[in-house]
């Protein structure tokens, strides 16, 4: 009678689904807890948005998170903006995945005093973005700065520094690639 849902998990999403209706019309199911912590920023998504238990976004002051149409995102997946985060249309996310623009200062030169308290750091912001038609395997961590292209695997666990092109099997601590797709044999090549 309730497909794949317990009676109770069934009466649940029938709540999430009338609170998804009054908030954010056009999702297609947001699941309560639902964590939107916006301080001034701008945040849009496409129809079909559908979240999962726990789901967090974070959103700055003036910064812009953009999620596409039909973005599914599982459980306890945690999005920060404080600047720029954009994730394309069709996205499928797993579970305890965490996506961010920002860092507690900059690592990539000697300008992070170590002995600073880490929330006292300034932040450091830049553009993340996330293609149209990519999956995020479980556990995934992608850092500020990245751009991934179309249609990318992202393997479970991987953490992902550095920006990768469109159609790119992605795995690793840090990521790297695995495969592209030769889209003239349409087959994929070992990178």
């Amino acid at each position: 009678m309730f497909g794949q849902y317990s009676f109770g998990e069934a009466v649940h999403n029938g709540i999430c689904l009338v609170y998804t209706k009054v908030r954010f019309r056009t999702a297609r199911l947001i699941r309560l807890p639902f964590y939107l912590r916006n301080n001034g920023g701008h945040f849009s998504y496409g129809r079909g948005l559908t979240v999962g238990y726990s789901c967090r976004f974070d959103i700055g002051e003036g910064a812009y998170l953009s999620l596409g149409k039909n973005c599914k995102l599982n459980d306890r997946v945690h999005l920060v903006a404080h600047q720029s985060l954009t994730i394309g249309d069709n996205a499928l996310f797993a579970s305890n995945i965490f996506v961010t623009d920002t860092s507690h200062g900059d690592f990539s030169s000697d300008n992070t005093d170590p002995s600073i308290a880490p929330g006292d750091r300034p932040l450091v912001s830049a553009p993340t973005s996330i293609g149209n038609n990519v999956w995020v395997g479980e556990g995934v961590c992608i850092l500020p700065g990245v751009t991934i292209g179309d249609g990318c695997t992202i393997g479970a666990n991987a953490v992902v520094t550095k920006s990768f092109p469109a159609n790119t099997v992605i795995a690793g601590v840090p990521a790297r690639a695995l495969k592209s797709w030769d889209s003239n044999k349409r087959a994929w090549e070992v990178v």
